[in-house]
């Protein structure tokens, strides 16, 4: 945010006054690395449009600003040079998933993991859209999947714990529970406070 020092003299004109602000904001845009390094990516792709990698790092830059909308915007363009650029399939899903289109987020994910069938990350990002697709017997499937290939995987653990209890199935979100007390108490608490709420729900 743009701070306007309060001792500014009454009689400045409004003129001098708008010239001092779009100062100000040149400067703010100019010290910001993030935005420095988006313009340098844009250029670079412009020169190079053909050029898939170009616009793949551009839309990492994008998301990595939270602009998921203008990253998945250059993915798209990645995606029409080449298809096959590692890693644009989970980029294309995330960008999707941050902006609430889990359809279209899933679309991408499965395909990246029709590539490893049993990659654990590949199957968590699955589990988390069929999550909020509110699909949770796919998503179970999918979180078990990423447990056995990495039975360290705190975080699909608990999704699946999650599931459980949004399914009317405490006493398996329980034993999850247990698993995630030996493993991660801020996830394990985390979890019972949520099965404790399902539990209270269904009274």
């Amino acid at each position: 945010m743009i701070h306007i020092p309060k001792h500014f003299r009454k009689t400045a004109k409004p003129l001098t006054l708008l010239a001092i602000i779009a100062s100000l904001a040149v400067v703010s845009a100019c010290g910001d690395p993030q935005s420095r390094e988006i313009e340098s990516l844009q250029r670079e792709a412009w020169k190079q449009p053909g050029d898939a990698s170009s616009w793949f790092r551009l839309g990492n830059a994008h998301a990595r600003n939270q602009e998921y909308r203008k990253a998945e915007e250059a993915y798209r363009k990645a995606l029409e040079l080449d298809p096959a650029l590692e890693n644009l399939m989970p980029a294309l899903g995330a960008a999707s998933f941050n902006q609430g289109n889990y359809s279209e987020a899933l679309g991408y994910f499965k395909k990246h993991q029709e590539q490893a069938p049993d990659d654990s990350l590949r199957n968590y990002d699955l589990g988390n859209a069929f999550m909020q697709m509110k699909r949770y017997p796919e998503a179970i499937a999918a979180y078990k999947r990423a447990i056995a290939n990495s039975v360290s995987f705190n975080e699909a653990y608990y999704n699946l714990g999650v599931c459980y209890a949004r399914t009317g199935r405490s006493a398996e979100a329980k034993e999850i529970y247990e698993v995630l007390v030996r493993k991660n108490n801020y996830l394990a608490v985390s979890l019972k406070n949520h099965v404790d709420r399902t539990d209270s729900a269904g009274e």
